[in-house]
């Protein structure tokens, strides 16, 4: 299942906003609905508003690669387009190398359109 990134600086300001109008609205956003729940359930009172608040600071103290520890499953932005640019050069590596055992005639033209087949869907 892909799911967004989720961004530090709307976390924050989510957060911040939770002390001046509804609370948990960042937690919602960080795919902690049930947290989120509790926050507005428990709007009557001033714990919500203390805690975003106090998270609201936990989230600027952190670097985005602490963040993307936290609430993107450990992937930056960065290290993604690094793994695709990876992976799509592996199968252009692949690819050539297909092309070559074709040309040699050491496979046939549909063993190689089934394989180059295979490849492309790797990175798609």
């Amino acid at each position: 299942m892909l799911t967004k990134r989720k961004s530090r600086s709307v976390a924050v300001i989510l957060a911040f906003s939770g002390t001046l109008t509804i609370s948990g609205l960042h937690k919602f956003y960080l795919g902690q609905p049930l947290w989120g729940l509790l926050y507005v359930l428990l709007s009557w009172t001033p714990i919500p508003k203390v805690a975003s608040a106090i998270e609201g600071v936990w989230y600027l103290a952190q670097d985005e690669e602490a963040f993307d520890r936290h609430f993107n499953l450990g992937k930056s932005a960065v290290n993604a387009s690094q793994q695709t640019s990876n992976q799509v050069g592996a199968v252009a590596n692949a690819l050539r190398e297909l092309d070559a055992l074709r040309q040699d005639g050491l496979i046939t033209e549909y063993e190689f359109e089934q394989k180059r087949r295979q490849l492309l869907d790797q990175i798609s």
